[in-house]
């Protein structure tokens, strides 16, 4: 073939198909990061167990059995490792698999008591986002090369003390999202070719590389709901639904040195190969996935708690990406699966100051064989935590937490004719540290 069939914005599928390949805590590009005393058991009991404001996210009910106001802030460092093997080798491309740079990822909540029944909280955290960013002469450039989605949530909340034994919750969820794309596009020769034959006909001459960029955003609103019941004194089980968020991203797309053909109306008979650099409006319509947890905690004495849950992620309707524009539509099969993970914990007083956690969760990926490609190239992961709070007086709590994710090694095989070949093996590995303060008054 003398020339590239142009796919202008294959590319937008990433927004909502891209993994953090290792980066994430959670299925595909879901973030876990939304507390650090829940860190430090994997999670476990996150529906469940009432530790500070953070419960705004985990469970909105859960608000009712704090007895006074307070704030809740802090952050998560991740840092990833990846070692790309087995590639279809190449002279003079790279796979050095350093694509996912240092992030921290931010988080705060509040509760403040209405009466004794009524509780009001506001967060605001990122429930999903990713970065990643591969070399120059990566050699799967042209299936993806540089991808960056950030979605920041501010919820505000209100929950119902109906007894002692049980509490509900609800909140709205004001969503925006932001997203930048990048890949490569394959240079070739240019000039004029036989469309019988694809022979050139003269003066021809070769195009360098091309690449497309991709920006759009958005705000949608969405919802949470929980529910906790403590049927025991010690015993507590939680429920919380995160719903869907439906967005229509508005952006541009802007294309430099990408190879076009026409028919030439100079030669009959002929194919005019050429290069173009426009710049067109791109619409992408995309639903991020609800989300449901369960959970259930016993405090065993008056050291010993354990914690366990399950929380799945609703992608199995995430089967397509269709984008807009005004100069071609896209549409691209994801058949993504619905993904569950599973989580246990304990913690143990030390003294009145001092708590220790610990936890262990496997993370089912969400994303097929088949279907696993350079901006997913993510597999099912199990999480270690430990962590530790510390209360050196009533109104303060420090909290902080280590978390060592492995993934299983993600095989991918792609080929398209436009895009040539890139087969890879991934191995991923992640650590997160995470710090959070809690002043209570």
């Amino acid at each position: 073939m003398i020339y590239n069939k142009v796919k202008p914005l294959t590319l937008a599928v990433a927004v909502a198909a891209s993994a953090l390949s290792g980066q994430a805590m959670a299925g595909a590009f879901q973030l876990n990061e939304q507390g650090v005393s829940g860190q430090g058991t994997s999670n476990a009991g996150r529906a469940s167990t009432v530790n500070d404001a953070s419960i705004v996210f985990g469970n909105p009910a859960g608000m009712s059995f704090l007895d006074r106001a307070q704030v809740t802030a802090g952050a998560a460092f991740l840092t990833v490792d990846t070692d790309i093997k087995n590639t279809n080798d190449s002279a003079t491309d790279s796979n050095e698999g350093d694509m996912v740079p240092n992030s921290v990822i931010p988080f705060g909540f509040y509760v403040q008591p209405i009466n004794d029944n009524l509780h009001f909280g506001l967060g605001v955290y990122a429930p999903f986002g990713l970065i990643t960013d591969y070399e120059g002469q990566f050699q799967g450039r042209f299936f993806g090369d540089r991808s960056k989605v950030e979605v920041v949530t501010v919820q505000p909340t209100i929950s119902v003390k109906f007894s002692e034994q049980f509490s509900a919750g609800f909140g709205l969820t004001y969503n925006q999202i932001d997203g930048e794309l990048t890949a490569n596009t394959q240079g070739g020769p240019v000039g004029l070719f036989d469309a019988a034959t694809g022979a050139p006909l003269g003066g021809n001459a070769i195009a360098g590389e091309g690449d497309v960029d991709i920006e759009g955003d958005d705000n949608a609103w969405g919802y949470t709901l929980g529910a906790m019941y403590k049927p025991w004194e010690h015993t507590t089980f939680g429920f919380a639904y995160h719903s869907e968020v439906e967005y229509d991203l508005e952006g541009k797309a802007r294309f430099t040195n990408v190879r076009v053909p026409r028919l030439s109306r100079d030669v009959p008979g002929a194919i005019e190969v050429g290069t173009i650099s426009p710049r067109v409006d791109a619409d992408l319509s995309i639903t991020l996935p609800a989300v449901w947890d369960f959970s259930a905690t016993h405090q065993i004495n008056d050291r010993w708690t354990v914690m366990a849950g399950a929380a799945m992620t609703n992608w199995s309707e995430f089967d397509e990406i269709r984008v807009e524009n005004d100069f071609s539509e896209i549409v691209e099969a994801q058949n993504y699966e619905d993904s569950w993970q599973y989580s246990v914990g304990t913690t143990y007083q030390l003294n009145p100051q001092w708590v220790l956690r610990t936890g262990l969760a496997y993370d089912e990926t969400p994303i097929k064989d088949e279907y696993r490609s350079v901006r997913v190239p993510s597999d099912d992961r199990i999480i270690f935590s430990l962590g530790a709070g510390w209360t050196p007086m009533p109104d303060l709590t420090v909290d902080v937490a280590y978390s060592y994710i492995h993934e299983s090694d993600a095989e991918l095989s792609q080929e398209e004719e436009n895009r040539g070949t890139y087969e890879a093996d991934f191995e991923n590995t992640a650590q997160a540290f995470g710090a959070q303060v809690t002043y209570r008054f």
